[in-house]
């Protein structure tokens, strides 16, 4: 039963992590974390090398003080001290000692140097590596989500939602303009469009009256009553005109 419950658990949890999960902030933590590693690395390898510095700094003051002791032991000897002599002599044994030692120190420290800058390289390229392969893994999974939304899309035009939806506005436009054109229709053939029609016209024939009496104020047009009288009476008359054509 116990095994049962946990089967249960694990089915139930297991899913909802599963679902949980998304690829792509999966990698991006990874490639943080490869990231991150980089600077305690670069600091590793500088104490390594750091290590091989100070060992390289001792051998060189090694061999620097057995020359120094091999010249003091020759004076002595020129001197005819040979205790001094061998005072010197039993220095400079002690640090030839040291000085093989510290040489072999020293090869071990290159050695470790050498490793540790291999593999701070190694894992350099490894790092891009991974970099590049999860850039690609999580383009393809937006590919694969924008896959996953046209094939969505397109499954409800199959079902016909979003097609019916298309057509019910289709004709409710339709619709609409054809009403449109009918009150336009019934606007311009009222009576109210007749009568300003009406009204235009006329304006437009006053208007050419009182450009006749214009013409036959300045004498340009000939008056069949007489041209003295047509003159007198189209300047009575002219300025009553022009006022009426104004009003």
């Amino acid at each position: 039963m116990w095994e049962r419950v946990k089967r249960l658990f694990r089915s139930i949890f297991g899913g909802i992590i599963d679902r949980a999960e998304d690829p792509e902030l999966i990698l991006q933590q990874v490639i943080r974390d490869m990231r991150d590693k980089v600077p305690q690395m670069n600091n590793n390898v500088a104490q390594v090398m750091a290590t091989e510095k100070i060992i390289e700094k001792q051998v060189v003051q090694l061999e620097r003080e057995v020359v120094d002791l091999d010249a003091k032991v020759k004076a002595a000897i020129k001197m005819g001290r040979d205790d001094i002599a061998t005072n010197y002599i039993a220095v400079m044994q002690e640090k030839q000692t040291s000085l093989t030692s510290a040489r072999e120190q020293l090869e071990v420290a290159k050695r470790a140097s050498q490793q540790a800058l291999k593999f701070r390289d190694n894992y350099m390229l490894e790092m891009k590596k991974r970099q590049a392969e999860a850039m690609q893994l999580i383009n393809e999974n937006k590919r694969a989500k924008m896959q996953e939304e046209i094939a969505g899309m397109m499954t409800s035009f199959q079902l016909g939602d979003s097609a019916s939806s298309f057509d019910d506005m289709r004709n409710k436009i339709s619709e609409r303009e054809a009403r449109a054109r009918a009150k336009m229709e019934l606007a311009s053939s009222s009576v109210d469009s007749q009568m300003q029609e009406v009204e235009k016209e006329a304006m437009n024939m006053q208007a050419q009256d009182t450009l006749l009496a214009y013409k036959r104020q300045m004498g340009l047009i000939s008056d069949s009553a007489g041209p003295g009288m047509a003159t007198e009476s189209n300047s009575n008359s002219a300025p009553s005109e022009r006022v009426k054509a104004l009003e």
